[in-house]
């Protein structure tokens, strides 16, 4: 069992950073791949990045702006995102998870959510 908490959301303008970070209960936490997602109200949940488990491999909506990383001696991991636009605007939701390499995107491939964290980017 693995609980996951986000920290970091908050008002930013356009064109600033933030770091949000998702600390996790559970020395399992290590084993699983990590994700983080995004969603908006009357929207599916949509991929922002993941990170295997080993480190060895990152995916990304979209490269450049936002990197995903993990301390596994702090039990948990973060997402740094700059040059943050208006329509970055949404909660934010750290997930863990042990999806296939095909399904790093799928939200589907992540068993534990943490409650998410209101990202708002003004223009």
């Amino acid at each position: 069992q693995v609980q996951l908490e986000e920290s970091g959301g908050g008002l930013v303008k356009a064109g600033g950073s933030l770091r949000l970070s998702c600390t996790a209960s559970g020395r399992a936490f290590r084993g699983y791949s990590m994700g983080w997602f995004r969603q908006t109200p009357g929207k599916e949940r949509e991929f922002v990045a993941a990170l295997r488990a080993n480190g060895g491999y990152t995916y990304y909506r979209e490269p450049g702006r936002f990197t995903i990383s993990r301390d596994n001696a702090k039990n948990a991991g973060y997402l740094q995102m700059n040059n943050l636009e208006p329509e970055d605007t949404a909660v934010y939701y750290c997930a863990a998870g042990n999806p296939i390499l095909s399904e790093m995107r799928n939200p589907r491939g992540y068993r534990y959510w943490g409650q998410g964290t209101q990202v708002t980017v003004s223009s």
